[in-house]
């Protein structure tokens, strides 16, 4: 009999609540019926952190969300619904945020590039072109010999040659000739066993960078060249 006036009390107690306090949902949390939202979403968000077992990884600050659930309610039985309802959105924010995974450790700085190779060496090819030609004439072949024995002083070392022309013929032609300039001492000086193919590199520059004036046919010629680097590795 007892239990069914208790039963009667609860009922007729969380009625004077709906009727007095602002909109509620039917969710029965012990002795009460009706409860807001928010609350709801509270305890549901506490539920769920103690199921993913953060109440034993972080229990101190379980026990702190717990204690504000239990707060909005107790606000709420006292019909300060408002005052509940931003207990409750607090706590819900809490308890999805128990336990943060520590953050990420930072990545490790990436390597410092190796040095840029250093010229050790360079020698100048004084060979004269013919003007719009890359063949090797005859008679430069005692100068090419300079190169073969130059290179042959650094064995196993990389080199670079850089083709140049006049100012004689458009920039993209000039650019395309002083490449094949150098590919022609590249050519010569793997046919005469000075260095291995994959240890030159060629570049060709134009007319960019005379050496010098181009207003004289002597001139043009001294920047019709190949030029020879050594790098370090």
């Amino acid at each position: 009999m007892q239990r069914k006036y208790f039963l009667i009390i609860t009922v007729l107690f969380s009625l004077i609540l709906f009727i007095g306090c602002a909109a509620i949902e039917m969710t029965p949390r012990k002795d009460f019926l009706f409860h807001p939202k928010e609350l709801v979403d509270a305890e549901r968000a506490l539920k769920e952190a103690r199921a993913a077992g953060k109440d034993k990884e972080c229990p101190q600050e379980f026990k702190a969300v717990e204690n504000l659930v239990d707060k909005a309610f107790e606000t709420y039985r006292a019909c300060r619904t408002k005052e509940a309802i931003e207990i409750a959105k607090d706590a819900m924010k809490k308890a999805d945020a128990l336990c943060p995974k520590p953050a990420p450790a930072p990545k490790p700085a990436p390597p410092p590039p190796p040095p840029a190779p250093k010229v050790i060496d360079r020698l100048t090819l004084r060979i004269n072109f013919d003007f719009d030609k890359s063949v090797i004439r005859q008679d430069q072949i005692a100068e090419l010999q300079k190169a073969v024995n130059f290179v042959k002083k650094y064995p196993g070392a990389k080199i670079i040659l850089e083709g140049h022309t006049c100012n004689l013929g458009t920039d993209d032609y000039n650019q395309a000739l002083s490449e094949r300039r150098a590919e022609s001492v590249k050519r010569y000086l793997i046919q005469e066993g000075a260095a291995k193919e994959l240890k030159i590199s060629t570049i060709g520059y134009g007319e960019s960078r005379p050496v010098a004036s181009n207003d004289t046919e002597a001139g043009r010629a001294q920047n019709r060249r190949v030029e020879v680097f050594i790098l370090s590795e």
